[in-house]
């Protein structure tokens, strides 16, 4: 029982060593202290949040969902770059960046340059350490953007017309699209438009093509839209004489830093053709403001309304959002449910309201 009893002390003394020696010297703790207020000096840097604006997935929906917020078949920036199960998509990218040079008689040395300089910049727009050096940040903004083009040239020119074979594997408007469109608006899976912007001039050989993107990404996504109405031929033919030359026509302003995700939310929030008429200031009393506030909070549910004696009917608009109550009808857009659509509405959510990041 001694021995037991003096085994004990010793290993516990030894421990206790250990412990001490491996505690930091006080100039040492001092000096990490010091670190760590200097980091959250750096992350306090209003300039830096403000330029952020392609998010991580915070870590508690990681967790249950994967396949709804990670891309499936194709990586898009950074945070996806080189992971083994997106890889069979890079020889497919640097398929659309040879296509490019081909048909551009063009070096890739100039798309390169240009990416370098916009690398501060872009590196700006993402969360956190990205662990790309600088060589290998540059090539991923040529090979994705430049895949990123063609898939949305293909969509509106006709992939035949850029080169491609009727069968390709992936630019034709058939086989895995379905799947690359999905990917393509992942939170984690954007490339600030500027870049693209910038990669399309370089492609055309002419500057000032801001917008000409943003429509290029309106047609490629369509397909993702959640309402079986075509668009209207007011804005088909809008749409049509942007991509012909009319640079009058630009509904989205692009601000730079947004990106395509960004881009399909706000045409699905496009204006309707006939705004309902704003009061002028005048009129727009105080109590007209509080009224509005209250009707605006007071929403009933189908199975109330219907209990008070409204009816329903389906309303025929390329709109899912433009709900109408004529003559005791409420008219509601079909809004087509498919497999995207939970994915697509978190997404908005998560891009509108990020908070705080848990990673």
């Amino acid at each position: 029982m001694l021995s037991w009893y003096l085994l004990t002390l010793k290993i516990r003394e030894k421990l206790e060593a250990e412990n001490q020696g491996s505690e930091p010297t006080r100039d040492d703790w001092v000096i990490s202290i010091t670190d760590k207020l200097e980091q959250a000096d750096r992350d306090d840097d209003t300039t830096i949040w403000g330029k952020l604006c392609i998010y991580r997935v915070p870590y508690y929906l990681q967790e249950n969902d994967n396949q709804s917020y990670f891309p499936q078949t194709v990586s898009l920036g950074p945070y996806h770059h080189g992971k083994k199960r997106l890889r069979s998509m890079d020889r497919h990218k640097w398929r659309a960046v040879n296509r490019i040079l081909k048909r551009t008689n063009q070096s890739i040395k100039i798309y390169i340059d240009a990416m370098r300089e916009l690398e501060e910049k872009a590196r700006a727009c993402y969360e956190g350490p990205l662990g790309l050096s600088s060589n290998e940040f540059v090539e991923m903004l040529v090979l994705d953007g430049c895949f990123v083009l063609e898939l949305f040239r293909g969509a509106v020119e006709g992939f035949t017309e850029l080169g491609y074979a009727r069968n390709d594997p992936v630019f034709a408007m058939r086989g895995s699209m379905h799947s690359i469109q999905r990917d393509m608006i992942m939170l984690e899976n954007q490339l600030p438009l500027f870049i693209l912007n910038r990669l399309l001039e370089l492609q055309l050989g002419t500057k000032n093509q801001t917008g000409l993107v943003a429509q290029l990404a309106v047609r490629f996504f369509d397909p993702l839209m959640p309402t079986d109405e075509p668009m209207t031929k007011t804005d088909q033919s809008k749409l049509e004489n942007y991509l012909a030359g009319d640079k009058a026509f630009d509904p989205f302003a692009d601000m730079g830093e947004l990106h395509c995700l960004d881009v399909f939310r706000r045409s699905l929030l496009r204006s309707s053709p006939k705004p309902e008429p704003r009061l002028s200031r005048r009129r727009w009393s105080r109590n007209t403001r509080v009224a509005d506030k209250r009707r605006q909070q007071l929403i009933h549910c189908v199975t109330e309304l219907k209990e008070a004696g409204i009816k329903f009917r389906r309303r025929k608009t390329d709109r899912f959002w433009d709900i109408q109550f004529n003559n005791g009808y409420l008219e509601i857009p079909r809004l087509l449910i498919h497999d995207g659509t939970f994915t697509l509405s978190t997404l908005f959510i998560l891009f509108l309201f990020p908070g705080p990041r848990i990673s």
